[in-house]
């Protein structure tokens, strides 16, 4: 599986698997999860995206156990997270309204839980969860530039942001901003023409794309679009999540697939959409079943 490179010292793999289910599954024992690991890293799946709010802020512990567990997993791995939401459950059960905080005093408070909670002595990629209409950049800006100073954070970037959410925190920043993770998908195409894609392509900034496989929605159901998935899926010897993924792979942004399953059958066939080789018209349909109408 290839290398992406993020910023000067940062690699991650080609496809991500993402955490973010990683405390709904009925399984949730240390076995279990690093059953997960090893089949992705057997895959070339090398970087795992977290959260510190998923599971209700229970996933990065679980993470924690398993890498506890077998402590030579880690240095396999390359650990993202992210930071700045606050919701009333887990810990911070006593919040009276959901909200985002990216001010220093929280972020740093943030990531010293995230490492200790996956029992880590640096993150490997810390990303800013959503962008926050109350960010003083300056503040925010200053402190991550501190947390990679310090070695507690290899790199940094952000997620769900706008293209001009980025420029106002990365104004107030030494260091670069490596990554956007946003939603792109079959299912969520607006970013191939509303800037998102171009913004971070002319910056050379490879992208991360969230639910590639549009929450499930491109793995049921029958239309025009699931048609031409099925029909390329046949003629490769795959299904319609490694077309999903294939599509994402085949643009020159260099868009990062998170993929997020707890099927363990499912992850040990993630890699599948290497197998699926899109020349530009095959692209082409695909994208025109998405939009339910010819380019103009």
């Amino acid at each position: 599986m290839q290398r992406i490179k993020l910023g000067s010292s940062l690699e991650l793999s080609q496809i991500v698997y993402g955490m973010w289910r990683l405390g709904d599954d009925s399984d949730t024992s240390v076995e279990h999860i690093t059953a997960k690991i090893k089949s992705c890293l057997e895959q070339g799946i090398t970087t795992f995206d977290q959260a510190d709010i998923y599971g209700g802020y229970t996933a990065e512990a679980l993470l924690g156990q398993a890498l506890a567990a077998d402590p030579k997993l880690r240095s396999k791995m390359e650990i993202v997270t992210k930071c700045d939401i606050v919701a009333p459950m887990g810990r911070y059960s006593d919040a009276s309204v959901k909200y985002y905080d990216t001010t220093r005093a929280h972020i740093e408070q943030s990531v010293q839980t995230s490492l200790s909670e996956m029992r880590l002595d640096h993150i490997d990629l810390l990303l800013i969860h959503r962008p926050d209409p109350l960010m003083d950049h300056h503040e925010t800006g200053a402190a991550l530039d501190d947390l990679v100073t310090s070695g507690k954070v290899r790199a940094v970037g952000v997620s769900n942001f706008r293209p001009w959410d980025v420029e106002l925190l990365q104004s107030a920043m030494r260091t670069p901003l490596v990554t956007n993770q946003i939603e792109i998908s079959l299912g969520e195409i607006g970013p191939f023409t509303n800037g998102d894609i171009a913004f971070h392509q002319r910056q050379r900034q490879p992208l991360m794309a969230w639910s590639p496989l549009g929450g499930g929605v491109l793995m049921g159901g029958s239309d025009k679009l699931h048609d031409v998935m099925d029909e390329i899926a046949g003629a490769h010897g795959v299904d319609r999540a490694a077309v999903a993924v294939a599509f994402l792979l085949a643009h020159p942004a260099q868009i990062i697939p998170v993929m997020g399953t707890n099927n363990l059958s499912r992850i040990e066939r993630i890699s599948d959409a290497l197998k699926v080789t899109l020349d530009r018209p095959t692209w082409f349909r695909l994208y025109e079943a998405a939009l339910g109408h010819e380019v103009p």
